[in-house]
């Protein structure tokens, strides 16, 4: 199957994406890290995209971001791409491509799924076995957001500035959220919208969403086309 265009709104809050080519690892030492989300910070900041949410795995990295301009995110991870290959590829003697093709990313509906969202990035490597608690992971912004870390390159999303009328009211909430964890459903819903681009949020967000676009913006339902 044809994968869709990639949705833009600006205003919006985007979930994206990239992987390593064959799920190889698009990172090896704690200075690829570090290198990589320097760059993500720096290309965000030049290109106007807030950046509000990170998880950088060995294999592929996760951003939480919302554009002012239309093609913002576009030519943010085109940059970062560019950038972090040549720096990669120069430190470890290697050559060709590291990514997976395009990024994938879609919109979400902040006020329903921000927070859901932010804690599918701060679950992943508990899920993936790394670590047994969220705040254990050093390349997350989950630390910042419950008041254990400082990272003045993020841009907290009003919607968690909802959590709480004073930093740690918001950081006890959230961390409380965290340790709810996500079901199954939530989980499943999140990654089956960021791999194939449909939109997460409400039907009222997706009808709102599909009226800015020509692409088909949610699942198709089951059964036989619509005659022509």
């Amino acid at each position: 199957m044809a994968r869709l265009p990639r949705l833009s709104i600006p205003g919006s809050l985007h979930h994206v994406m990239q992987r390593g080519n064959n799920h190889e690892a698009i990172v090896k030492t704690d200075a690829d890290r570090r290198a990589l989300l320097t760059f993500v910070a720096e290309q965000a900041l030049q290109f106007r995209v807030a950046l509000h949410a990170y998880v950088l795995m060995d294999a592929h990295l996760h951003l939480l971001l919302t554009p002012v301009t239309h093609d913002g995110i576009s030519l943010m991870m085109q940059a970062v791409g560019r950038r972090y290959v040549r720096y990669f590829n120069d430190l470890h003697h290697r050559s060709g491509t590291l990514w997976d093709g395009r990024y994938r990313s879609t919109v979400v509906q902040a006020e329903r799924h921000l927070i859901s969202d932010m804690c599918f990035l701060d679950l992943l490597p508990v899920r993936a076995g790394l670590v047994a608690q969220a705040e254990q992971y050093a390349w997350s912004s989950h630390r910042i957001y419950v008041g254990q870390a400082q990272d003045k390159r993020l841009v907290p999303h009003p919607v968690y500035w909802n959590l709480g009328n004073t930093p740690f009211a918001r950081e006890i909430a959230y961390a409380e959220r965290v340790r709810e964890g996500l079901s199954e459903a939530q989980t499943q819903a999140i990654e089956a919208s960021v791999l194939h681009g449909w939109v997460l949020g409400d039907p009222d967000f997706v009808a709102e969403i599909q009226k800015q676009t020509s692409r088909r913006v949610s699942k198709a339902r089951p059964g036989r086309p619509p005659l022509r």
